[in-house]
């Protein structure tokens, strides 16, 4: 058997992308969004989507050029060394349990529906702890309880879109105030909250049919896929829904369904329930490959204290599981408004994409074959995500 025959194809690749984007993040997006720059707000959608092609491109550059493990490491360190490139996995990694600690808070919300009587942070709480312990145990998804994910994932979002579509209003998409460009930049971090993930497309270079050619494919068709789905999925909660049912940023999506269509009961709690296992799956599932980063950071430091856990076997499977569950609680416990979570995982994960894009500039031969204007402007984006992000935590903790 020849070696290509183990080689996946494009199509492949791409629904590999697409279930890597498409997670239960994006549930949280139309509410934040609408109450932070109402129907323009889908603007920041175009500006994201060109962000994230021209940023998931430089890494699949990356990939190509350097397609040893590591990703992050591995790339930032070419130009800023071992410490760059520890900082840059680092920040990958302490960016994805932020975002869990509000998959958590989200987890709490969605279940206080069917236990009204206790507190949303306490259920919460409950989630993170028993997810853990499940991890910590063995007990980790299928194949088939990957299909099931995916499939949790995917109903709500037709379901709901078809629904809204029904009640299109094209009123509700005219802008009821004056928003300037910076306000439609400062929604930037809960849209592209909902596109982390791409870079997995990425990683597939060493399994794809001829990676120089159909990665790039992979990457693009993923992308333009998952934007689509998720722009009219949000284009049709904005446009049925008046801006004033938008109260809080954490409203379940079912909630506001509930307002629009009051006579379907068990469609809605078809859309919560399935919303819900999609969430809690996100975060186990997140549980056990941080771990596993976890672990394979704390290899690279060079510290005697790192070097004598790791060595003794303080820190392994069992024991990475518990740090992250953990550190998800810290992120739990002390960061209460939403947008500072978005705006910490906006900041810690695109600091990881900035500092490996960097290594293309300083290779002469980007240079030579101009495909540094795709990092370039991955670049630009990158640090304008970067700015809002830091002006967004600046002033809600100020």
């Amino acid at each position: 058997m020849s070696a290509t025959s183990n080689k996946i194809g494009v199509v492949t690749a791409v629904i590999i992308g697409m279930n890597a984007m498409i997670g239960s993040g994006i549930f949280m997006v139309p509410a934040s969004l609408a109450m932070a720059a109402g129907s323009t707000g889908l603007i920041t959608y175009m500006f994201v989507i060109f962000s994230v092609w021209f940023i998931a491109l430089s890494l699949a550059r990356l990939t190509q050029l350097y397609p040893q493990e590591g990703s992050f490491y591995v790339y930032a360190k070419q130009w800023g060394g071992h410490a760059i490139g520890v900082l840059s996995s680092g920040a990958y990694l302490v960016g994805l349990l932020i975002a869990m600690g509000l998959l958590c808070q989200m987890a709490g919300i969605y279940l206080h529906h069917y236990f009204p009587g206790i507190n949303p942070y306490h259920l919460g709480l409950c989630t993170l702890l028993i997810l853990t312990l499940f991890n910590a145990i063995g007990v980790v998804f299928s194949q088939a309880g990957q299909y099931v994910l995916i499939g949790c994932t995917v109903f709500p979002l037709i379901t709901a879109t078809i629904m809204c579509l029904t009640k299109f209003n094209h009123i509700n998409l005219i802008p009821k105030t004056n928003f300037s460009f910076v306000n439609i930049l400062q929604a930037i971090e809960p849209v592209i909250f909902g596109f982390f993930g791409f870079e997995c497309t990425t990683s597939l270079f060493s399994i794809i049919s001829k990676p120089e050619k159909n990665l790039s494919k992979a990457v693009t068709y993923s992308i333009i896929l998952v934007s689509i789905i998720y722009f009219i999925f949000t284009v049709s909660i904005i446009a049925s829904t008046p801006l004033n049912l938008f109260t809080d940023p954490n409203i379940p999506i079912p909630s506001i369904l509930a307002q629009i269509f009051p006579n379907s009961y068990w469609i809605i709690e078809g859309i919560h329930l399935s919303t819900l296992s999609a969430v809690l799956g996100t975060i186990h599932s997140t549980i056990w490959s941080s771990s596993g980063l976890l672990l394979s950071l704390a290899k690279l430091l060079k510290n005697k204290t790192t070097k004598y856990i790791v060595s003794k076997n303080i820190l392994n499977p069992k024991t990475s599981v518990f740090f992250v569950g953990l550190c998800i609680l810290s992120s739990f416990v002390f960061l209460k408004n939403i947008k500072l979570f978005f705006c910490f995982t906006a900041l810690f994960i695109v600091f990881a994409y900035l500092t490996s894009m960097i290594t293309l500039l300083t290779l002469k031969s980007e240079w030579k074959s101009k495909q540094n204007i795709k990092t370039i402007i991955g670049i630009l984006t990158s640090l304008v995500i970067i700015a809002f992000a830091v002006e967004g935590i600046t002033s809600e903790l100020i």
